[in-house]
């Protein structure tokens, strides 16, 4: 395991996105929000991530330059295409209006069809945290869950992202895929070289699936499905993350117009290579419009002490809430580095040799 300081790192990905294309404020603000994500332990969605937007530039399936157009705007509300520019770019413009909407009438929102995969939903919603605001994203992801009583992969991952400030030294910040683990970490393990654990995904007859690299192939053949929350049976639950995934999926296809399910798959009807036309919705909440801010987060903070100070379950030794366990791994990460396992280091070799990038000692 190699560790490479935050700074060096942020700047390496800044550089491949330049290199690539990316305007470089546009690049500034991508490899931002990828930092963001390596510095809460979040693996998946930062540097992990990085060759997957490489890769999808380089063939052409993903715009470097954003254009964004309009297609409404009134009063609070707003509605965009992002042309397949950078969803990261696109996400923080959309988070950033509907703050400023929020600042004018209490409540801001903006939807977005045809953008690209935009990172951690988390670092849309801390915009909203550090501006006294409460924070929702979502985003809808080429298909990969079945739905429940089915084996066929047609709902994305579709996370679920809830930000709220809090007198704590973090806000509460719930950021969580409706499946019962996300597909980021699905590639993760593939890069650790380890078996996906039973109960994750199944098979087109129902049978667990565990081998990772295979999973993953079979996602895109649509041979397999990664289950939503409560796994395959209504009794535990999973109508539940079956029926939050589709309420991401239709805010983030209905209110734009956009693409959903199967036209998420990333192929045209040649079933070549093709823009993923994904859709976001952001909403940001003027505290002030409802009550003192500083009674919201006393009273924010104070539900979250108390979660953390109940009675424990037997053998376990703390009780956390939403954003804790990523607010200690970041005091972490700045001090020690982020970790970069053997084969992320070949993804990063190959974007170095093919762009002649000396940044990283590796």
């Amino acid at each position: 395991m190699k560790y490479l300081a935050v700074s060096e790192l942020q700047l390496f990905m800044q550089e491949v996105f330049t290199r690539i294309g990316v305007p470089a404020y546009d690049a500034a603000i991508c490899s931002e929000v990828l930092i963001a994500s390596d510095l809460k332990g979040i693996e998946s969605h930062g540097i992990g991530r990085l060759k997957m937007y490489y890769d999808r530039i380089k063939a052409g399936i993903q715009n470097p330059l954003t254009k964004i157009n309009v297609i409404s705007d009134r009063y609070a509300t707003a509605v965009w295409d992002g042309n397949h520019g950078m969803g990261h770019v696109i996400g923080k413009k959309a988070m950033q209006t509907a703050i400023d909407k929020a600042s004018q009438f209490g409540l801001g929102s903006v939807a977005v069809r045809n953008s690209t995969h935009y990172g951690i939903c988390g670092y849309y919603a801390e915009m909203a945290t550090r501006q006294n605001m409460i924070g929702l994203t979502f985003t809808n992801a080429r298909p990969s869950i079945c739905p429940t009583n089915g084996v066929s992969p047609i709902l994305g991952t579709n996370p679920i992202c809830f930000g709220a400030p809090s007198d704590m030294e973090y806000p509460f910040l719930y950021d969580a895929a409706t499946s019962i683990s996300q597909r980021g970490k699905v590639e993760q393990y593939a890069r650790e070289e380890k078996a996906t654990p039973e109960g994750w995904a199944i098979d087109l007859q129902g049978k667990p699936y565990t081998d990772t690299k295979g999973l993953l192939v079979d996602l895109i053949r649509q041979k397999a499905s990664m289950l939503p929350i409560g796994g395959t049976d209504e009794l535990n639950g999973s109508h539940k993350g079956y029926g939050l995934s589709t309420m991401v999926e239709i805010l983030c296809a209905a209110l734009q117009n956009g693409s959903y399910l199967n036209g998420l798959l990333g192929q045209d009807e040649n079933g070549k290579p093709a823009p993923y036309k994904l859709g976001h919705f952001f909403l940001a909440i003027n505290i002030e419009f409802f009550t003192e801010l500083d009674s919201f987060k006393k009273t924010c903070g104070a539900i979250c002490r108390d979660l953390q100070n109940s009675q424990l379950f037997p053998g376990k030794e703390r009780i956390y809430v939403a954003g804790e366990k990523e607010y200690e791994i970041e005091q972490r990460v700045k001090r020690e580095g982020v970790p970069i396992i053997l084969n992320l280091e070949k993804d990063i070799r190959i974007m170095q040799q093919e762009l002649g990038i000396d940044m990283l000692k590796l």
